[in-house]
């Protein structure tokens, strides 16, 4: 892995197609039909391709099948989303639940991920979407300890839980 320098100043690895292909524990020939399909941009160096790491990651996150679980937990975020959307003041139901569960794990994990649900219910609410809409692993894992419970009603989430299946 080599290092290359990136326009805005941070650096990204550049990878062979194997260094690839066990990120993503696939086979270097898949990694190569990834880059021939356009869905994993190459670099050539010499005849060789090269990824970039974050790129591979980009492929990672999005190609990785959500369990059963993780796809309940994103269709009920969408229909949180939706209430948010409509009602923004139902943040703060999120907020004191958010108090209460933080008062229980103040270490570890959980605590880092309630940390991070702060920082969303005290920004914008755009970003706030993105996260409980988001297929990204550390979506799944925020979704995982949400705060957002008693937002939906017990129709409303029996309805989010059909539709998963």
């Amino acid at each position: 892995m080599r290092s290359v320098s990136m326009p805005s100043g941070t650096t990204d690895q550049l990878l062979t197609t194997g260094e690839a292909a066990r990120v993503l524990g696939t086979s270097r020939q898949h990694v190569v039909n990834l880059t021939k399909r356009g869905d994993l941009p190459y670099e050539t160096t010499g005849t060789h391709r090269r990824v970039r790491l974050s790129d591979v990651d980009r492929v990672r996150y999005s190609t990785q099948r959500l369990s059963a679980d993780q796809r309940r937990s994103l269709h009920l975020a969408y229909a949180i989303a939706g209430k948010l959307v409509q009602d923004p003041a139902l943040v703060d139901v999120a907020r004191q639940n958010l108090e209460r569960m933080r008062a229980r794990h103040t270490r570890g994990r959980p605590a880092q991920w309630l940390a991070q649900w702060q920082e969303l219910l005290d920004g914008p609410l755009d970003e706030l979407l993105i996260v409980l809409t988001s297929p990204s692993q550390r979506s799944r894992e925020l979704r995982q300890n949400s705060p957002f419970a008693g937002v939906l009603t017990d129709d409303e989430r029996r309805a989010a839980l059909a539709a998963t299946r």
